[in-house]
């Protein structure tokens, strides 16, 4: 990811305003197999951002945890099970979007019951962490990539 203005650029610049957009709070996975292949779902059509490929995970509902939104959107979206347990945080991401400012962790995910299977039809494809790079994700997730190489 290219990088179009420095930290030393921006500080010549006055201080930005605050957004005023609402936070999005979500929680995504990095299922990682024996292999050390990591699991990424495509975003199924009249979504947005339809075609671009994600960690799994979703949405952080009010009263849960990041883990506890893993557990449960593992389970509807993948038909896994997994338990707060599996999870080891190693980053997130913060991203403006034009309605909604998000932030999100990201948690690796090694041990879970069951074989990962598309529930609400979208494409899964198992990479490795490097050819992460070869498939267009959401402006949020890209940062997460060196992340998890940094972390594997």
């Amino acid at each position: 990811m290219q990088q179009t203005t420095s930290c030393f650029e921006e500080l010549e610049k006055p201080r930005p305003k605050r957004s005023g957009l609402p936070l999005l709070h979500v929680a995504a996975a990095a299922l990682i197999d024996e292999s050390g292949k990591i699991l990424i779902s495509q975003r199924p059509e009249g979504k947005s951002m339809a075609g671009l490929w994600e960690f799994p995970g979703g949405k952080i509902e009010e009263g849960e945890s990041p883990e506890f939104t893993l557990m449960r959107e593992l389970s509807e979206e993948l038909d896994i099970e997994t338990r707060p347990c599996c999870f080891s945080p190693i980053g997130f991401a913060s991203h403006e979007y034009k309605s909604f400012h998000l932030l999100m962790p990201l948690f690796v995910c090694r041990v879970w019951e069951g074989e990962p299977r598309s529930k609400e039809k979208q494409a899964l494809k198992w990479v490795a962490v490097r050819e992460l790079y070869d498939y267009p994700m959401p402006p949020a997730d890209i940062p997460l990539i060196p992340q998890l190489l940094d972390n594997l």
